[in-house]
Order: C-alpha cells, then structure tokens, then sequence
C-alpha cells in the first residue's frame, strides 16, 4: 500500500488514516471503516472518510461545517435520483455540465462550502422547472 500525505487545510497539520472509531466512538456502524483524520483532531475536527478497498480518501478533509454542507448536497442530489427524474449516473453527468467539471472532479466529497450549495441551488432549479412541466 503506498503511503497517503494529506495536509489539513485548515491547520496545516498532517491526517492520519485511522480506525472510524476514533471520531465516532461506539456509534461507529462500521468497525472496519477507516478515515483520515487530522492529527490535531479533536482541536481541528476535519477528517474524510477512506475507501474499503483502496484506503484512499473519498475526497478532501472537511470540518464539521463543510461536511454538513456536503451532506445536503448529497441530499439534494439524492431526491432528484429518487424521484424518477434521473438515474444516479445521469445525475452525475448532469452535475458535471451544469458546474462545468471534469468527470474526475465531480465528487461532492471534493466540494467546497460554496460549490456545495451551487448543487443545492441547481438541484432545486431543476426539481422546480421539472414541477411546472408536470
């Protein structure tokens, strides 16, 4: 397995890949998930969960605020799935011509604050447009 370097963007500190208990504590669903975890957490909570196979990072570290916003444009992303409008892989496509992104970039768990509510606000302009259609 190569070795990961992440800095922390919010406190220059180096992240460490760790076991998902050590920011959730015996809430961990999933005892066998890993995250990289800034070094000075809890002081600096930003951290980003790892994938199963790889242990590479699903995305950036983000701080409790970044990953709320992230979690509501999953969430707004999520219902335009759900509601029949598009499949999960249209979905994604769609995203990626409306913010103008490579495939490879258009992961929300790489999103800022702000390139997060642009999908919230995309989303919701679609969901209206399609409603007025309807």
């Amino acid at each position: 397995m190569k070795r990961i370097n992440i800095k922390c963007p919010y406190c220059g500190s180096r992240a460490y890949l760790q076991p998902s208990s050590v920011v959730y504590g015996d809430r961990a669903d999933d005892v066998e998930a890993k995250l990289y975890v800034c070094a000075r957490y809890p002081a600096c909570d930003a951290y980003v969960a790892a994938h199963k196979d790889t242990l590479l990072p699903m995305g950036t570290l983000a701080d409790r605020n970044l990953r709320r916003k992230r979690m509501e444009a999953h969430s707004a992303l999520n219902r335009l799935i759900s509601s029949g409008l598009m499949n999960r892989k249209q979905a994604y496509r769609w995203l990626q011509i409306q913010l103008g992104l490579p495939e490879s970039e258009t992961h929300i768990a790489k999103f800022s604050e702000l390139r997060c509510q642009k999908v919230i606000s995309l989303c919701r302009a679609f969901a209206r447009a399609q409603a007025r259609v309807a």
